[in-house]
């Protein structure tokens, strides 16, 4: 265990690193200038997010991952169909309820939205789509297919949202998608869809494994269109407080700890209520799983703590002094930069590079992986900055990135769609949510003023959840590339070969 700890630790430094390196390098400049217990401050909770980040992906490979598969291969095994739908349903809503991003995003617009009314709109979203995940792999219908339907039907009501006058409910709408998909329902969900995909689905299919973060991510966004297209009255924003409050440390380790602990419930229950009825685990098993969740727990307790303490006040800071400081051109480049290292930081990017790595045998590492998530968040990012810059409705991104998205689904492999799918909800975690968000609101609040964060900043986490759809997409052409090559290459020595020997036997 120690050892395991250990390489996890070694892990998280190096992802963590960069991102910390960066925003203390910027501090050396006349751009930002941060005061000594900022800086302080800052600096711990970055080696607070190392701990974080380690404990919690030790216990997500001791305890989350194994809980999702053992529910998944056994529930269908039992027979009760419709009880597997039933359990995903409650799972997939009871989980978005408790899931600290999205009471992050819900505190961010409790101006615009009762947080009740949102949380509870998106996570029967979830549970729906979850339902349908599970669908998917009963009927065999390809996930390319699933998301261009849903995606056709969500810019539809895209137009009944704008027709309706409440065009300020998109940028909302879209980040609802990315939110959803955090630490705790990452590994959660990905086990749970390769085990259910190992007991119903085609073996040789790997596509199969891969869907449930994607699908999952849909919901949301059309539960949010569609309090936007029932909705009436002017919609107000109002700047959260991003001061750095030390005061309030040992409260918020005790919110959190809350938050964490109604987060982890309803998987703990429904895991072991399901293990006394189908799953019959021996009691060692049973322990080690119990020790996984603690590490889970004290992880992502520690992980929540650091990015609210300290990288939010640090990251609205950075974006006002830096849009204060910086020309266009400069700003847009340090957006760019930032997005390629902070999404190393992301905890559930850890274990979904390593589950595809695992289910595809090698075919898809994690090196190739992390390189194109990490370009996909940077143009991401640098793309929410020119949008703030030029003041233009985010619908002028998500139109044409889904639907080259859903394009190129349909000329690469299908392994390579389901993997970008499910790695934009990924992509899109608590970090983004609590550092880079706030890094766009203070640039948009300089840049625009206060009455625009709701249409301009607004919608990062929609971008940060788009564009590795691309970029892991151009990955599936990159091999189908490299194998036609290496067959032309093959075939043309068999013919250069035989043209020897015809020479020689003449």
């Amino acid at each position: 265990m120690l050892k395991a700890l250990l390489e996890k630790l070694k892990e998280a430094t190096i992802s963590v690193l960069p991102v910390a390196l960066l925003v203390l390098l910027l501090n050396c400049t006349p751009l930002v200038t941060f005061t000594w217990q900022e800086t302080v401050v800052f600096v711990c909770a970055s080696i607070a997010l190392i701990l974080g980040i380690s404990l919690f992906n030790l216990g997500a490979d001791i305890a989350m991952t194994p809980m999702g598969e053992q529910i998944g291969s056994t529930l269908p095994k039992s027979g009760k169909f419709s009880l597997l739908l039933v359990v995903c349903f409650v799972m997939g809503l009871f989980i978005t309820l408790a899931e600290p991003d999205l009471s992050v995003l819900a505190s961010q617009v409790k101006e615009v939205l009762q947080p009740t009314l949102l949380t509870f709109a998106i996570a029967i979203g979830v549970g729906i789509f979850l339902i349908l995940a599970v669908l998917k792999i009963v009927f065999r219908v390809h996930l390319a297919q699933m998301l261009t339907f849903f995606y056709l039907l969500l810019f539809a009501l895209v137009s009944l949202v704008i027709i309706g006058g409440n065009e300020a409910f998109l940028p909302l709408a879209f980040d609802s998608g990315g939110v959803t998909t955090g630490p705790i329902t990452v590994p959660f969900l990905m086990a749970l869809g390769i085990g259910i995909a190992s007991s119903l689905g085609d073996q040789k299919d790997r596509e199969a494994s891969f869907g449930f973060i994607a699908l999952c991510s849909i919901g949301p966004i059309l539960a949010v269109m569609l309090l936007g297209i029932f909705a009436s009255g002017e919609m107000t924003y109002k700047l959260p407080d991003y001061t750095m409050q030390l005061d309030t440390l040992f409260s918020k380790f005790g919110h959190t700890m809350v938050e964490v602990i109604i987060a982890l419930l309803p998987i703990l229950c429904c895991f072991f209520l399901l293990n006394f009825l189908l799953i019959k685990l021996p009691k060692k098993r049973i322990f080690q799983i119990l020790i996984g969740v603690a590490y889970t727990f004290v992880g992502l307790v520690i992980f929540l703590v650091a990015v609210n303490l300290g990288f939010m006040p640090i990251g609205y800071k950075l974006g006002t002094q830096l849009a204060e400081n910086a020309n266009p051109t400069l700003l847009v480049i340090i957006a760019f930069i930032l997005g390629f290292v902070v999404v190393l930081a992301e905890p559930a990017i850890h274990v979904l590079k390593r589950q595809v790595e695992a289910v595809t045998g090698g075919a898809v590492s994690e090196r190739s992986m992390l390189i194109a998530l990490s370009v996909g968040v940077a143009v991401s990012i640098a793309l929410s900055v020119i949008r703030v810059i030029f003041d233009f409705n985010i619908l002028y991104y998500m139109i044409p990135g889904y639907f080259l998205s859903l394009g190129l689904s349909f000329f690469v492999p299908k392994i390579y769609t389901a993997i970008a799918f499910d790695s934009g909800g990924v992509a899109s975690g608590p970090l983004t949510s609590t550092f880079i968000l706030p890094f766009i609101v203070g640039i948009c609040f300089v840049l625009q003023g206060e009455g625009k964060i709701l249409t301009d900043a607004f919608g990062l986490v929609a971008m940060v959840a788009m564009t590795p759809l691309i970029t892991i997409q151009v990955l599936g052409f990159r091999s189908v590339a490299s194998r036609h090559l290496r067959e032309r290459t093959t075939m043309r020595r068999i013919l250069d070969a035989d043209d020897e020997q015809i020479i020689s036997f003449m």
